[in-house]
């Protein structure tokens, strides 16, 4: 691998990305802060930021995502340039002038009037408006310092109401369930009648953000009413338990059609959301906030569960109507960092100690491997080793889970909950952990111009690599990693006791509009 633009981790990386024992662990557990040690981690994630960013500019961009190995490129989101929408926030953050320049120069060249793909509702939202709307809030307050190109800011804005006034079309139905998959020129969906309750249920914060910036409340409420069946689930039996619901909704009556689901994806972020709302503005979105605890409490009472072998883990079971089904996924463990969110918001310890429970879980999929980096998919067992493959029972009794997909996407959700244990309880052993998932991360996904997505974590080097760099490295993977090392700031979760920003799913920050709290 390379570190040649990566000092601080070419200095540490067995020192800090091998597991460690038990006694060490509970030093690190009281370690004191160490300011030189944050400031060089955070320095180590930034060149690694701006190595993937130099290696995406020379040979992809402005197209959506880099081939690091063979230096090509793709557009799998429309050609619009994810990767420097994704990035834009991040480098804001990180507060990198060049490449705020860059990107901020080029959000008011795109063309959001015409692709000749396949257009996806979801993805565009998190990532293109996600994006913008993020730069903007950021350039027009605590970071205004960085506008030098301030029509640009103003274009962030009106390329967002731009591209969403392209989309609205999506939510004419009859029940206003809007349609994921669409076309332009001319507008169209795929014919499809169904959509998936993540798809439906993640457009809320980013669609109402930017009814509040533009005035035009079209937005909000074309985004609102899709959510209001969410809010309202029917029958009575596409919901198992309180607040868990089925995962297919039928956008011509608005009733769901199952009542399976989770933590995972193709659910995950619209339970993620629902707390989200409610710290995005309190005043309004209280019957979200609700939802969230409904949701909260019957995953608590319903769906935890303690692996046979590891009985000291915690994960979170899939369900089919209510019978649990241990399964989860890479995608799932955002969950520990969305319960302690939730507990910090609403002043509810059970909440913050379940996701730390959740985040314990998690760091353990990462430990355990060969390349300490989690898998896409795995499984336990509640009953001995019933399941359990027998090519897989010593690495079962030791790790607690067993693997069914060990591919790894560039995904951010376990270094996202340890950012989220580290800013509500101040220990540095979440640090710590961020710091190993992250040199575990460079040591194998990164190759070539940038980090590439590999097929087997518990493979040697990774197995071989699928030549894709996701742009949510960018946005998120990155953007975690460096903000649990970085200074406290206005726009950091849980400043001061309180939250003035809230970060969509793809860890766009967004300013609330609600007292914060």
């Amino acid at each position: 691998m390379h570190f040649s633009k990566l000092s601080a981790v070419a200095l540490l990386p067995l020192a800090f990305a091998v597991p460690v024992d038990e006694k060490l662990q509970k030093r690190q557990d009281t370690r004191p802060d160490n300011h030189a040690l944050n400031r060089e981690r955070a320095d180590a994630v930034k060149d690694a930021f701006t190595f993937a960013w130099n290696g995406y500019k020379k040979y992809a961009f402005p197209h959506d995502e880099l081939h690091p190995v063979s230096n090509g490129f793709s557009d799998s989101r429309n050609g619009w340039g994810a990767s420097a929408v994704d990035a834009f926030s991040t480098a804001l953050l990180m507060q990198i002038p060049e490449i705020i320049d860059e990107i901020l120069n080029y959000i008011p060249t795109i063309n959001f009037d015409t692709t000749p793909d396949q257009i996806s509702l979801f993805e565009t939202t998190i990532r293109y408006l996600g994006g913008m709307i993020s730069g903007y809030d950021l350039l027009k307050g605590p970071l205004a310092s960085f506008a030098k190109n301030s029509t640009a800011v103003d274009a962030c804005l009106s390329q967002a109401h731009r591209l969403a006034s392209n989309l609205a079309f999506a939510f004419n139905t009859p029940s206003g369930v809007p349609i994921n998959n669409l076309y332009f020129n001319p507008s169209r969906t795929d014919g499809g009648t169904t959509n998936g309750l993540a798809t439906v249920g993640t457009l809320v914060l980013e669609w109402t953000r930017l009814a509040d910036l533009t005035g035009n409340t079209t937005f909000a409420t074309l985004s609102q009413k899709g959510e209001s069946y969410i809010l309202n689930p029917k029958p009575a039996t596409s919901e198992p338990w309180p607040g868990l619901v089925g995962s297919n909704i039928d956008t011509i009556t608005g009733n769901f059609l199952d009542a399976s689901g989770g933590w995972v994806g193709g659910s995950d972020s619209a339970y993620e959301y629902l707390i989200k709302m409610y710290v995005y503005d309190t005043t309004r979105f209280a019957t979200y906030r609700d939802r969230w605890i409904k949701a909260a409490d019957s995953s608590i009472a319903y769906l935890a569960q303690h692996p046979s072998s590891r009985p000291d883990l915690t994960f979170l079971a899939y369900y089919n109507g209510k019978n649990p089904i241990p399964y989860s996924q890479h995608l799932a463990c955002f969950d520990g960092g969305n319960f302690i969110l939730g507990g910090l918001v609403l002043k509810e310890q059970k909440y913050i100690d379940f996701g730390l429970a959740l985040v314990n879980g998690c760091e353990d999929t990462y430990n355990q491997t060969v390349t300490h980096i989690g898998p896409e998919e795995f499984r336990w067992s509640t009953n001995g080793t019933q399941g359990v493959p027998s090519d897989q029972i010593a690495f079962y009794n030791r790790a607690g889970y067993y693997i069914t997909n060990g591919f790894y996407d560039l995904r951010p959700e376990v270094l996202e909950s340890f950012y989220y244990a580290y800013r509500a309880t101040g220990d540095q052993k979440y640090r710590d952990w961020a710091w190993n998932g992250f040199v575990a991360i460079n040591a194998t996904a990164r190759v070539g111009s940038g980090f590439s997505s590999f097929q087997n974590v518990n493979a040697a080097g990774g197995g071989g690599y699928n030549d894709f760099q996701e742009s949510f490295l960018f946005a998120e993977l990155m953007k975690y990693a460096y903000l649990i090392h970085a200074p406290d700031n206005v726009w950091q979760v849980e400043h001061d006791g309180k939250n003035e920003w809230v970060y969509n799913t793809e860890a766009h920050p967004f300013k609330v509009a609600g007292p914060p709290i």
